[in-house]
This record gives C-alpha cells, sequence and structure tokens, in this order.
C-alpha cells in the first residue's frame, strides 16, 4: 500500500485520474480531513475541494498509474 500527495487544479486532470484509475484493479482511495472517496468515482472526485492537496492511498501496484501520480504529485 502506498501513499501519494497530489493536486488536481481543473477538470480535465481529475477526468485523466479518474480513467487512470478505472484502469487499475485495485482499490484507490482519495482523501482529505475525514472525506475519503473511491478514485474511480469522476462525481465523488469532483465534489471534493480541489484547491486542497489530496492524498491518494492505492492498495494494490500499477506502473502506468504511478506515472499519473507522478505528474499530478506535489512537490
Amino acid at each position: 500500500m502506498c501513499q501519494k500527495q497530489i493536486k488536481l487544479n481543473a477538470t480535465e486532470e481529475v477526468k485523466e485520474f479518474v480513467k487512470a484509475a478505472g484502469k487499475c484493479d485495485f482499490d484507490i482511495d482519495v482523501f482529505y480531513n475525514r472525506i475519503i472517496i473511491d478514485a474511480k468515482s469522476i462525481l465523488g472526485v469532483l465534489s471534493m475541494d480541489l484547491t486542497r492537496v489530496l492524498t491518494v492511498q492505492c492498495h494494490g501496484e500499477s506502473k502506468e498509474f504511478n506515472r499519473t501520480l507522478q505528474k499530478f504529485a506535489v512537490v
């Protein structure tokens, strides 16, 4: 299980992130504070406060999804 900090600034970035998450055969959660959303849910991710840094928790491993996480990673 891994955790990464990401920032999604626009609707197009959310679409790209959710599409990449949907290709994974394991659970991926996105959260901040006490709110936890399934990363494969476009409505769930869009309902989050995108001005915040989000934490992504992966319950598996995918090289392709890791590239997407790197693209949106907070440095």
